[in-house]
């Protein structure tokens, strides 16, 4: 259980790291396409070009770094600072390999491990202590790390990151109506834990590699639990208490920003009926996302990046769609709250006889 938690630990440290990179990386290559019309990246730096391809080649470089700083944070996270060169590298060796987003975190992985390693075990003459951090360590973990990223698992890693882009691409759209379902719903299910990550994990792999539809579907399956909850609540106020509609008032604007967090507290109350309503309405949402093939190059963002997407409108339609269905839902299948009681103390239990007490 202990290496699982430290698994995800490094995982989530590695995510944190990336996700300034990914957003503004994202937010660059939209803004020049939404200005300048879908420019090309710059590729000859001796001829004239645009502001706006200017943002988005920023935006490309920004994107082949993710898997470099993925490996490197999560190499990080294990070993310290000795991870970070063969973590970093081996982020690049993935990327250059077409093994991507994968082969960065698989590589994190190899390289923070093996530094530990060494780091316990290796042993130098005292006049060589010093050059272990700097020296010794990092360039050992990245020669043999770095000859198994080449020769053993970059490849089939490289042609699996492949093969499940083309399945991806090549969907008709009856399986992107199921395929944008399970991810909706799977994003939804936990209100941000461990199976929501999963989908985003997955979403932003697929990210890095130019597939922007699961992007969009995780944004629009985080917002419709919020969303949905408080349009129940508008719809039929006596199937939530006081303490209820207080968290709900809290959960909307937080689910604007794409945080569906807000919605545990309604949850614990009634846990059956809040995530099966919020997981089929975001998986119609998500269904809806892939079918219009609306796509996302920002990770994050909530409302505020809706103007940047492939086929906003599209979001918009789905995002109104899966909330009025989880709205519908709640307030078929949850009965009228139990108003809390306000607790009205006897006066006469109030009443404390203070004479007795002395100071001596």
């Amino acid at each position: 259980m202990l290496k699982k938690l430290q698994l995800k630990k490094h995982a989530l440290t590695g995510i944190s790291f990336m996700l300034p990179l990914v957003v503004a990386s994202g937010l660059l290559i939209a803004i020049g396409n939404i200005f300048g019309g879908n420019p090309d990246v710059i590729t000859n730096y001796k001829e004239s070009y645009t502001i706006w391809q200017a943002a988005v080649t920023l935006g490309v470089y920004g994107m082949s770094l993710l898997p470099g700083v993925m490996g490197a944070a999560i190499a990080y996270s294990i070993a310290d600072r000795p991870g970070i060169a063969p973590g970093l590298l081996m982020g690049m060796i993935a990327q250059n390999m077409g093994a991507g987003f994968l082969g960065g975190m698989l590589g994190g992985y190899l390289a923070g491990y093996f530094v530990e390693l060494l780091k316990n075990h290796l042993k130098v003459p005292k006049w060589a202590q010093g050059l272990m951090p700097m020296m010794i360590i990092p360039l050992i973990s990245s020669i043999v790390i770095g000859l198994i990223m080449f020769f053993v698992i970059g490849g089939p890693i490289a042609w699996l990151s492949e093969a499940l882009k083309n399945v991806l691409m090549n969907m008709q759209t009856g399986s992107k109506g199921v395929f944008g379902a399970v991810m909706g719903a799977m994003a939804a299910f936990d209100f941000g834990g461990p199976v929501n990550k999963v989908a985003s994990l997955f979403a932003d792999g697929l990210l890095m590699d130019g597939v922007y539809g699961p992007e969009a579907v995780k944004i629009c399956a985080s917002m419709i639990p919020p969303f949905g909850v408080a349009l129940s609540w508008v719809i039929r106020r006596s199937r939530y208490t006081k303490s209820e509609t207080d968290n709900i008032k809290i959960a909307f604007p937080m689910g604007i920003c794409m945080i569906t967090e807000g919605v545990i507290p309604i949850a614990a109350v009634d846990p059956i009926r809040v995530i099966l309503s919020c997981s089929i309405g975001s998986a119609v949402g998500g269904a809806l996302i892939m079918i219009l093939n609306v796509g996302s190059m920002v990770p994050s963002g909530g409302m505020f990046i809706v103007p940047a997407m492939i086929n906003p409108w599209g979001f918009m339609l789905a995002l109104t769609v899966g909330t009025i269905i989880t709205a519908l839902l709640l307030v078929i299948l949850k009965k009228d709250a139990k108003q809390e009681e306000a607790v009205v103390l006897d006066a006469e239990e109030e009443e404390v006889d203070l004479s007795e007490i002395k100071i001596s």
